[in-house]
């Protein structure tokens, strides 16, 4: 059974930095392609960064510069770095994982494993 638990959300004041972790089990993060995506209340989820077997990166362009997301294989771990935080970055933030070992267009329906969501909130 594939399993994501994120860690690293909370609160931070605009320009502030914070680091999402997700460890997996069940499931090997170098092998296939992970991501993180958030969601706004009311809002459908949508994709922030992947990262591919090759790390090949994609970043949607609302965070390119300032997030950056990597693994770590021998703790079968991905993280987000975020950087320079803006209030529009408040969200529930979800690591994800996919079958395949190639990312595609950094589409919800790409991923089939879902960590339960982290808080971040950024105030001005």
């Amino acid at each position: 059974q594939v399993q994501l638990v994120e860690s690293g959300g909370g609160s931070v004041q605009a320009g502030g930095s914070l680091r999402l972790s997700c460890v997996v089990s069940g499931y090997t993060v170098s092998d296939h392609c992970v991501g993180w995506f958030r969601q706004y209340p009311g809002k459908e989820r949508e994709g922030v960064a992947q990262i591919d077997r090759n790390e090949m990166t994609l970043y949607a362009d609302a965070v390119k510069g300032r997030f950056s997301i990597s693994t770590d294989n021998a703790k079968n771990t991905l993280y987000l770095q975020m950087n320079s935080l803006k209030p529009e970055d408040t969200a529930i933030y979800y690591c994800a994982a996919a079958r395949t070992s190639r990312c595609y267009a950094l589409a919800y329906g790409d991923f089939n494993y879902w960590g339960q969501g982290t808080q971040v909130t950024v105030s001005s």
